[in-house]
Formats: structure tokens, C-alpha cells, sequence
């Protein structure tokens, strides 16, 4: 697969190229990330999205040294990824999905706000940081179970952002809250970002929260990104017939009471070696060189796509 170099506006926090990651299993060798490249800038919001089981929480978890890479290199502010360690939390925080099982049960929540600056020996203001994140300081020696969902969220949140670090990831931060909650999550986000000019790598299948947040996405399928551009232009005029597929299958009050019809023929065996395009198989737009050829990257101003017969420009 031909791999485009990543696209750079500015000062590049996170910059992915080529990452390979694989799982063993008894059946054989699973590639979770097949040749993934991307970057995030200072100040940007970069959504990745897809499928469960396209690769988004894999990548997560490799640019926080949690999971190793079998090819390819993370680099965070120009410092390669190997591995974890103490100092990792100064650059990168982490908002996990579920912030019950995120948060120590047995802690108050301003000891896991502390966590970060305890691990690196920082000190923190800890009412401050409950103020910026929305919480009452009356809530700090409470614990989690003692909290709502968004309550959680918001101790979540602060954690990630209590050393200020360039890089913060969102794993599906508001898929466990209600939906008046997630409106009030992602306000705060952006607040947040506005104030310390921080980067945010979300991942997400919610396309409504993308849409709001991201300046860029990124979408995933089967360990590959097949196509990347502003969120505006993805949204509104998608390349790739698998990105289109996508979007017609998030809800919207134009198709109320409607089943999306889904893509035809079946996901491919991940474990098989694939041949051409990993979607032609159900891509009603598939040529005969799709099956038997990767299609090298075709690009347009801040856009990229992986495919020989794209969607038309719309009029």
C-alpha cells in the first residue's frame, strides 16, 4: 500500500508513519494497524473514525506506549515513542471511555486528579483545576461512585489535563454518558482547547460529536485510514465509497424510522492475506484492479484517499 507523507500545517505534536501493529493468534497473525500514518498539530482536533474493530483504540494505545509496534514509528513533539513511562503523562493525556472504570474506586477524586503530578513529582492546583474542568471543590473528597457519569467525566478530564499536556486522546469519551451530557463534555473540551491551545487525537464512532469537534478526520477500515481531509469537506463531499457508506449509516432527522441499507457482501477474514482494496468486496463502485491491486494514495490540497474509482465531485 503506498503511504502519503502526513499532512503538516504547523508545529506537529504527533506525527504516526507507517505503524504496523499485530496480534498472534492461534488461527495466525491479525494486523490491527497496517501501514497507518498520521499527524496532529498544535491546537488541532484530529477525529479518528470507523467500525468497531477498524484499529482506532489500537492506535491509541500505541502512541501511549501501551502497545508496541511490529514496523513504523510514533514520534510526540519529535520524541520517538518506546514504551511507557512516568515522564509520558507531561506530554500526552488520557480520557478513556468508561470514567468508573477509568477512576480508582478507592481514591477521592482529587487523589486521582493528583496522579499525574505525583508520578512526575509536579505540584498542582487542585480547586483550580476542579473550577476549569466545572466541578465544585465540595466534591473533592468524594469518591467516584459517589458522582454522576458527567461528574466522572469532568474528574476524567482534569486528570488528563492536570500537567497541561500538548497531546490529550479522547477514547469514545461521552458513548456512557446521556446525551444532555455529552453536549456539556464536549462544550467543556472545546473551552478547554481554546484556553491552553492543547492538541486533541479523538476517536469516536459518533459522527454528530466529530462533526462538532474535529478539525480533521481520519477514517478507518480494517487497520487502514482510507481517507483523510477537514471535517467540513469530509462531511459534506466524502471520496472514498466506504467513507460515504459511513456517513449514510449516522442518523439524522431526514431518515427517521429508516434502516440504513448496509454495504453488500461480507468484512473480510482478517486474518487471510488480502489482495487489492480491503472494501471491494462490497463496494458497489469496486473495478476489476480494485481486487487486485492496492490503490495508491491520491491527494487534494489537505485531502488524501486511497482509491482507483472515487466518489465524483458533488456540483
Amino acid at each position: 500500500m503506498a503511504i502519503a507523507e502526513p499532512l503538516v500545517t504547523n508545529k506537529t505534536i504527533l506525527q504516526v508513519k507507517d505503524a504496523v501493529v499485530e496480534f498472534k493468534s492461534p488461527q495466525g497473525i491479525v494486523r490491527a494497524l497496517d501501514g497507518v500514518s498520521l499527524t496532529v498539530q498544535q491546537g488541532e482536533t484530529v477525529a479518528v473514525v470507523g467500525e468497531s474493530g477498524c484499529g482506532k483504540t489500537t492506535l491509541a494505545r500505541a502512541v501511549l506506549g501501551l502497545q508496541p509496534l511490529h514496523q513504523g514509528s510514533i514520534q510526540l513533539l519529535d520524541r520517538e515513542v518506546r514504551g511507557t513511562d512516568r515522564r509520558m503523562a507531561e506530554t500526552v493525556g488520557m480520557v478513556w471511555q468508561d470514567p468508573y472504570a477509568s477512576l480508582n474506586p478507592r481514591w477521592t477524586v482529587s487523589r486521582s486528579l493528583r496522579e499525574p503530578a505525583d508520578l512526575t513529582g509536579h505540584k498542582i492546583d487542585v480547586p483550580r483545576l476542579f473550577t476549569e474542568v466545572g466541578l465544585d471543590d465540595r466534591f473533592k473528597d468524594r469518591f467516584p461512585h459517589q458522582l454522576s457519569g458527567g461528574q466522572r467525566q469532568r474528574v476524567a478530564i482534569g486528570r488528563a489535563l492536570s500537567l497541561k499536556p500538548p497531546l490529550v486522546i479522547c477514547d469514545e469519551p461521552t458513548a456512557a454518558l446521556d446525551l444532555s451530557i455529552r453536549a456539556q463534555i464536549l462544550n467543556l473540551l472545546k473551552d478547554v482547547q481554546k484556553e491552553s491551545r492543547c492538541s486533541f487525537l479523538y476517536i469516536s464512532h459518533d459522527l454528530t460529536t466529530v462533526r462538532f469537534l474535529a478539525d480533521r478526520v481520519a477514517v478507518m477500515y480494517m487497520g487502514r485510514i482510507v481517507e483523510e481531509a477537514k471535517t467540513e469537506d469530509l462531511f459534506r463531499d466524502p471520496r472514498h465509497p466506504y467513507t460515504k457508506a459511513l456517513l449514510d449509516s449516522a442518523p439524522s432527522l431526514d431518515k427517521l424510522m429508516q434502516l440504513p441499507a448496509a454495504p453488500e457482501g461480507e468484512i473480510p477474514d482478517p486474518l487471510a492475506k488480502i489482495k487489492g482494496c480491503r472494501f471491494a468486496g462490497r463496494c458497489q463502485f469496486a473495478l476489476t484492479e480494485c481486487k487486485e491491486i492496492d490503490p495508491p494514495v491520491e491527494t487534494e490540497d489537505l485531502r488524501r484517499y486511497y482509491c482507483f474509482n472515487p466518489i465524483k465531485k458533488s456540483e
